[in-house]
């Protein structure tokens, strides 16, 4: 990614809340952070009892006749569960305790809904109350003022929606060209300017200013990072060149889309799976070379799970409850919370064993030394000990 590269791809691609860059937040931290989370979102809604398989369990098999994967196809982790062969390519982080398996998680009164459950997970909302804003947003630009950062998070594939927030310096690397295209007839005109529009404008310029100092960090980078295997590898190779140019962006957002696998899952989430290992396997590759893999966590995320029971189409439809990963040099590896009981669904639903605010919570609190933050409430002692 050369320095005009990304301005090109960056440029008239910020998010621009309406309040003043100049805003200044309680600032909890001295320095900037040198930690960061990268957010994986697995768009579609990947299914976790393939993912991570309970191939122990009879009534797997009773649920999933022709898509249960068979035990001699499978890597096993222990006694109950093993992981779906396509994500062997993970198994170094694995073997080196850097891969954590979170178990059930989902939210009250799930929404089956995929505009409305990735909103609500985004947001940190549940069934029952809705989210205002990105859920990692108010905390991070309560702890790091715009000008201590580079940015407080930058997208590298998909939406803002994660991101959503009246403040902080939000950038995305997606086309924004109608605003560009206003920005630029705006500055050209001699109409008078309304109040909005000299804000938008002001804003810009600020925005501006940190696009020009992340790339010339990128451009003096001598650590060129390239990760093969697919559309997430790319994306997973720019946020390393990131990392390694130096940038100070406490988040990156990620995305893995296709998991919506209605019909003909096996290979579908066969072929996903096998991307989302090789981008791991390769993120961790190239940060050990540059001690920064040790600064990282990632962490993955859906919408929802699936289905326990198989569909007439060798799919899974939509369900509530799945099993998402963490990793990183800090991570402690295993398995965490409990699995959701086959032999107690609702209407073929696995049911959620752990609200997945708790991650929120321990990320914030253990990762980036943020005790006080928006999701406290829900800690769960059953998340001891995964960041260290």
């Amino acid at each position: 990614m050369t320095r005009r590269n990304f301005l090109q791809s960056m440029a008239g691609a910020a998010m621009i809340p309406l309040l003043p860059f100049a805003t200044s937040f309680a600032n909890s931290k001295a320095t900037a952070t040198r930690k960061r989370i990268i957010l994986l979102q697995l768009a579609g809604a990947n299914d976790g009892l393939n993912t991570v398989v309970p191939y122990t369990d009879d009534r797997y098999y009773e649920l999933r006749p022709s898509i249960g994967l068979k035990q001699n196809s499978l890597i096993k982790l222990n006694r109950e569960f093993a992981l779906n062969s396509a994500l062997k390519d993970a198994m170094g982080l694995w073997e080196n305790n850097e891969l954590a398996v979170v178990h059930g998680l989902g939210y009250p009164q799930p929404n089956r809904s995929h505009f409305k459950s990735i909103a609500l997970w985004e947001s940190g909302g549940d069934g029952n109350n809705a989210g205002r804003r990105g859920w990692i947003t108010h905390d991070l630009e309560h702890a790091y003022a715009s000008t201590e950062v580079d940015a407080h998070g930058i997208v590298l594939g998909g939406g803002m929606g994660v991101f959503s927030s009246p403040g902080g310096n939000w950038l995305s690397m997606s086309a924004a060209d109608q605003f560009s295209d206003r920005m630029a007839l705006a500055k050209q005109t001699d109409r008078p300017v309304n109040d909005t529009m000299a804000l938008l404008l002001d804003r810009a310029k600020v925005l501006k200013s940190s696009l020009d100092n992340i790339s010339d960090k990128i451009e003096r980078n001598n650590q060129r990072a390239h990760i093969g295997g697919g559309g997430l590898s790319q994306q997973m190779t720019h946020a390393v060149n990131i990392i390694n140019s130096g940038i100070d962006v406490p988040v990156i957002k990620l995305k893995l889309g296709g998991f919506d696998t209605h019909a003909r899952q096996l290979n579908k989430q066969k072929s996903l799976l096998k991307q989302l290992a090789l981008a791991i396997k390769g993120m961790r590759r190239e940060l050990m070379k540059t001690g920064e893999w040790d600064n990282t966590v990632l962490v993955t995320y859906s919408e929802f799970g699936r289905r326990a029971r198989e569909n007439e189409s060798n799919g899974t439809d939509h369900g509530t409850a799945a099993v998402h990963f963490l990793a990183g040099g800090r991570v402690n590896g295993g398995f965490y919370g409990k699995a959701p009981d086959l032999g107690q669904l609702i209407n073929d639903d696995l049911q959620y064993t752990m609200d997945y605010r708790a991650v929120y919570s321990r990320v914030l609190h253990d990762w980036l030394d943020l005790p006080t933050n928006s999701f406290a409430d829900y800690s769960d002692d059953r998340l001891n000990g995964l960041i260290g």
